[in-house]
């Protein structure tokens, strides 16, 4: 793997305040078809939420959808540089145990999101987990 993380990101990430609501997030998911945003605190990137938070983190144990969404993040924030390569962040996927890694430049910018289907793609194209990478999503 002599590729970048940058070549294969996903640029632009979308993301939310600490402050927004469980509901507001949702609703941002649904339209993006994503299942996952950045949570920003201030002007630092505090986590990543994912829709499985929302409901695990957040609806299950009590949370109404006023609630604010930054409690729910996941605790351990890990990143990977954009410079990177794919093989430094499937180390990373695999140590840390998650699906996806916020992209930085070297200033801290966050400029994308590398995710396990990302780096599934970028493989063997024929593999179980890339051909689930590819379909169509179920609505």
């Amino acid at each position: 793997m002599d590729e970048k993380v940058r070549e294969i990101m996903t640029p632009n990430p979308v993301g939310v305040y600490a402050e927004q609501t469980i509901g507001e997030t949702a609703r941002l998911m649904r339209d993006a078809n994503i299942g996952a945003v950045l949570v920003v605190s201030g002007e630092a990137l505090a986590g990543v939420v994912t829709d499985r938070d929302l409901v695990i983190r957040g609806i299950a144990a009590g949370a109404g959808p006023d609630s604010p969404v930054g409690p729910l993040c996941t605790p351990k924030l890990v990143t990977v540089a954009a410079d990177a390569d794919l093989a430094e962040a499937e180390v990373l996927f695999r140590e840390n145990a998650v699906r996806r890694l916020p992209v930085v430049e070297d200033s801290g910018q966050v400029v994308g999101v590398l995710s396990l289907s990302d780096l599934a793609l970028a493989g063997d194209w024929e593999s179980p987990f890339a051909t689930i990478s590819k379909a169509q999503p179920n609505s």
